[in-house]
Parts: C-alpha cells; sequence; structure tokens
C-alpha cells in the first residue's frame, strides 16, 4: 500500500480514536479508512487487469499461535474471504500455519487487517465481562466469533460499495476474474482440500464480541508490527 495512502488511513484513525471524538464521530472516520482500503483494492485490481505484472498471485503463509489458535484461524480467514484471498488451514503443533493465496495486493491488504484486528480483538477481550460462573474460554471463543462475523460482514459491505463506486460494469468481471484465478492456484497446490466441519461453540460471548466488531477500526492500524509477530489473546 502507498505511503500516501497509509498516512491518510492513520490519520482518520487516530481520529477515531480521539477521547473527544463523539461516537458518531468516529463511526464516521473508522467508515471512511475501510472505505480507502476497499477502494485501493479496486484500483489495483484495475491496473493489473491492463499490466498483469504490476499485482501477480502469488501466496505466503501465516503463523497462528496459541492460546485460542482456532479463532484466530477463523478470523483470518473471515478477513481474507471478502479481500478475495483464500485461506488453507495446516496443523502446526498447537497452532496453525495459514497457507493464504491472493493477488500481492490483497494479501498486503489482509495481513494489515488481520494483525490490527488481532490487536484489537486482544484489546476487547482484555475488557469484555466473563459472567459469574461462565466458562472463560468457552465465552471468549464465542466472543471472537460474534467479533468476526461482524467483520466479515463490514468488509463485503465496503468492497461492495468500492465496486459500485467505480461504477463500470468492466469492475466486477475483472474481481471475478481475479477470484477464479485465486481458487484456480488453490486447486493447483491442494487438489484434494477438504472443507472443515462448522464448529459448535456454548460460550455466551457472542454478542459482546459483535458489538466489538462493530466498533473495530478496519483501517489497519497494526502495520508496524513486526514481520512474524502476532499478539496474542491471553488465557
Amino acid at each position: 500500500m502507498s505511503d500516501a495512502m497509509l498516512s491518510k488511513v492513520r490519520k482518520l484513525l487516530a481520529q477515531a480514536e480521539d477521547p473527544a471524538c463523539t461516537p458518531a464521530e468516529s463511526a464516521a472516520f473508522t467508515a471512511k479508512a475501510t472505505e480507502l482500503i476497499a477502494r485501493y483494492g479496486v484500483d489495483r485490481a484495475l491496473l493489473a487487469a491492463r499490466d498483469p505484472a504490476t499485482d501477480p498471485v502469488g501466496d505466503r503463509v501465516v503463523e497462528v499461535v496459541a492460546p485460542y489458535a482456532r479463532d484466530k484461524a477463523g478470523l483470518l480467514a473471515t478477513v481474507a474471504d471478502p479481500l478475495r484471498c483464500r485461506c488453507v488451514r495446516r496443523q502446526e503443533g498447537t497452532g496453525f500455519a495459514m497457507h493464504l493465496f491472493g493477488f500481492a495486493s490483497d494479501l498486503e491488504r489482509v495481513e494489515l487487517l488481520f494483525t490490527s484486528l488481532l490487536v484489537q480483538a486482544a484489546h476487547g477481550l482484555a475488557g469484555a465481562e466473563v459472567p459469574a460462573g461462565a466458562h472463560v474460554a468457552a465465552f471468549r471463543r464465542s466472543w471472537l466469533a460474534g467479533f468476526a462475523q461482524v467483520i466479515g460482514m463490514r468488509l463485503r459491505a465496503a468492497e461492495a460499495g468500492a465496486v459500485a463506486e467505480a461504477g463500470a460494469p468492466s469492475v466486477a468481471l475483472v474481481l471475478a476474474d481475479r477470484s477464479d484465478r485465486v481458487r484456480h492456484r488453490v486447486a493447483e497446490v491442494y487438489p484434494r482440500l477438504r472443507t472443515a466441519a462448522p464448529r459448535r461453540l456454548a460460550g455466551g460471548g457472542f454478542g459482546s464480541g459483535a458489538e466489538a466488531g462493530r466498533r473495530a477500526d478496519l483501517g489497519g492500524r497494526g502495520v508496524a508490527t513486526a514481520p512474524g509477530a502476532r499478539p496474542g489473546l491471553g488465557r
């Protein structure tokens, strides 16, 4: 992502996080940051349609570690899908190696957002009150599920808005072609891929996590995180 784009996103997020902001003002700044990242994805896709060398299909592996490794992996997949990337989850010790496939610009957006959202989820969980008598780990897993679900909905809405703003019917065709090429790359590397069974979560934190997801910044403030570093979510 360009320095100019990062500067704009950081300014918006700083304004959104200012204690002097009203909730409505903060939400407006956050929405604008999300819009910029979505618009960047469409712009890069259109540029690559004219010059494919500017944005090749690629892959990278993101290590997701315990605790709550499966829940973090679910958040990564939830972020990746609306941004036209695909994840393959591989067990690795007590965590997972998440094999991401996508165009270079989309992979960049996924890692940027995922790093930021891990930090925000850690802060949200730290402030979430576990009801008396509730199982702490079960509550936190359901909290993370609620957080991830709302994040996915917000990202899909932002991406759809960026496509609509672009206006040209060819945009949807370009993006569909990119998604198809990513799926083909996944199939080449993993020809016998299986879909994981859905999880059943018993904790009571889903609603609290969903509310945190509605408040989360989607502009990728965690860009300064060192390569390979991932914040934890506590125990």
